[in-house]
């Protein structure tokens, strides 16, 4: 069974207002977005879940790699199942310890390594809910949010939309979903978006050029 159980920002409400950084060189958003999975794909990912900040470790030139999709025009919106939460593990703040820590990492080594959206999925996978992929739910979420924030930080009067009640989908043919699991490439196929699967072990890096057409 699929339930509409929405995705998850980090300390704040999915809805909350949403200032979107100045993209490098002072280039207008033509829409793009880059979806990337977490593990495996910027950072190591483990069996045993990223636990703590000091479980953070970034994949080689994963930086550099979105540095180089913001320096061509994209937006980063972060999709990643996090069930620990839901196995009750831990807590969203611990999460948010997590992220805040990789974001620093990444803009230690690339000023324009930053990530417009962080979003995450805090269930279990007996839930069923449709923001946990292989369900397009966090990436029908993201690209509404990011939409809403281009025009009006504030977000306010934004209502998601899922599923079949969401009849009028912007093309995402100029916009990619990268991972590392099948998992990731399903929700991709689900949502309508080019999908890349990358090696675990080199993440981000991996499929750069396929991205950007080796213009990295």
């Amino acid at each position: 069974m699929i339930t509409l159980l929405p995705a998850h920002r980090d300390d704040v409400e999915l809805v909350s207002p949403l200032k979107l950084l100045d993209l490098p060189n002072g280039a207008a958003w033509d829409g793009r977005i880059a979806f990337l999975d977490r593990d495996g794909v910027l950072i190591i990912g483990s069996e045993d879940y990223v636990n703590t900040v000091d479980d953070v470790i970034l994949l080689p030139d994963s930086a550099k790699s979105v540095g180089s999709l913001r320096r061509a025009g994209y937006r980063v919106c972060i999709v990643t199942n996090q069930s620990p939460i839901g196995r009750h593990h831990w807590d969203r703040s611990n999460l948010s310890r997590i992220h805040q820590h990789m974001c620093r990492l990444m803009h230690e080594q690339d000023e324009d390594a930053l990530l417009d959206l962080i979003l995450h999925s805090p269930y279990a996978p007996w839930e069923g809910a449709w923001a946990r992929k292989p369900h397009p739910g966090m990436l029908e979420a993201g690209r509404q949010i990011l939409d809403a924030a281009s025009r009006d930080s504030s977000l306010e009067g934004l209502e998601l939309k899922f599923g079949d009640d969401w009849t009028e989908r912007p093309d995402e043919s100029d916009s990619v979903m990268v991972g590392d699991r099948g998992v990731d490439m399903s929700a991709a196929a689900r949502y309508g978006v080019r999908g890349l699967l990358c090696d675990s072990d080199t993440g981000l890096a991996d499929v750069i050029d396929s991205i950007l057409g080796g213009s990295a």
